[in-house]
């Protein structure tokens, strides 16, 4: 019977490790997706207006 045990408990420890690199796995990938959803966010909103030269006052303004 104690072989027995120590089977059932090594298939258990073993299905629960899958279990947490599965979920942790899951979670990064979702992080990442989210960082990256940011970012595209961030860069697409923030555009720098390109400045030009006013022929008359000679100061230079967006355009």
């Amino acid at each position: 019977m104690p072989p027995l045990v120590a089977l059932a408990g090594a298939l258990g420890s073993a299905a629960l490790v899958r279990w947490a690199y599965r979920t942790a796995k899951r979670i990064n990938h979702e992080l990442e997706e989210a960082r990256q959803a940011r970012v595209a966010e961030r860069s697409g909103t923030t555009e720098v207006p390109t400045l030009r030269r006013d022929p008359v006052t000679g100061a230079y303004r967006p355009g």
